[in-house]
């Protein structure tokens, strides 16, 4: 098993990517611990998982402390984080509005930051570790990207995830980022809604067309994610570090 004996933590297990995360996580061996804000949700995931639920708000350092804190007491290490808990919405370049703009970087930019920080000590002191960080390729100027406050944040996680990736390599700490493309989460589901209505067509009409788009003509599900997250927190990628990988069916090609 790829992270067998190993000791996870995934944010933002409530649904989609991070759900698909902690499960292929504990299917590989590891000892998951979930974070969520949403309780109900996060802890139907854990339960599926087989592994331990906190919720947790990751925009809030008091809590990210406390979250790392009771990992280490009740398991006494952190072997992989990894940041996925995001927000976002759909906007128009006029649309967005300063508290827009501050929820989406007290996730996606500040939460992911102290995330790292508080995990890298405990990384630092047992002279490894795997963070994997969960960007976007809207982070790397696709046009498409649900608004320009959500494209930020994520290439600030493609940048942090670089700078951490120099400045933690002589603790043994690899950091990468992975860039998801059009992926069948809720967000992805609000998109299909919104074309529906807009367009008067089907579901499937709308899918499709979505699709098309893409060279491969399929969009991601969560688990094309999960199978990469998983490969780069584990020994297989042992000198991988400071690297943003697309898996976005050929949308983008850097």
């Amino acid at each position: 098993m790829l992270l067998d004996d190993r000791v996870v933590i995934v944010t933002g297990v409530g649904a989609g990517m991070g759900r698909a995360i902690a499960l292929r996580s504990a299917a590989e061996g590891a000892a998951v611990v979930g974070v969520d804000v949403d309780a109900e949700r996060g802890a139907a995931t854990m339960a599926d998982a087989g592994g331990d639920f906190v919720t947790g708000d990751v925009g809030d350092l008091a809590a990210i402390e406390a979250i790392v804190a009771s990992v280490m007491e009740r398991h006494g290490r952190v072997d992989v984080m990894v940041n996925n808990a995001g927000v976002t919405k759909s906007l128009g370049f006029f649309d967005v509005t300063e508290a827009d703009w501050d929820r989406i970087y007290r996730v996606n930019a500040k939460g992911l930051f102290f995330c790292m920080q508080a995990v890298a000590r405990a990384m630092r002191d047992q002279r490894q570790g795997r963070i994997v960080n969960i960007a976007s390729i809207a982070g790397k100027g696709y046009r498409g990207t649900s608004n320009i406050a959500y494209a930020g944040s994520k290439g600030a996680v493609i940048a942090m995830t670089r700078i951490a990736a120099s400045q933690l390599a002589r603790y043994n700490i690899n950091v990468n980022a992975v860039c998801p493309g059009a992926t069948r989460t809720d967000l992805f589901e609000q998109v299909v809604g919104e074309l529906v209505e807009r367009e008067g067509i089907g579901r499937p009409q709308a899918l499709e067309r979505l699709d098309r788009s893409i060279p491969l003509r399929r969009s991601n599900e969560p688990e094309d994610v999960a199978d990469l997250v998983v490969w780069l927190a584990s020994d297989q990628a042992r000198n991988v570090t400071g690297q943003s990988w697309n898996v976005d069916g050929g949308l983008l090609w850097d």
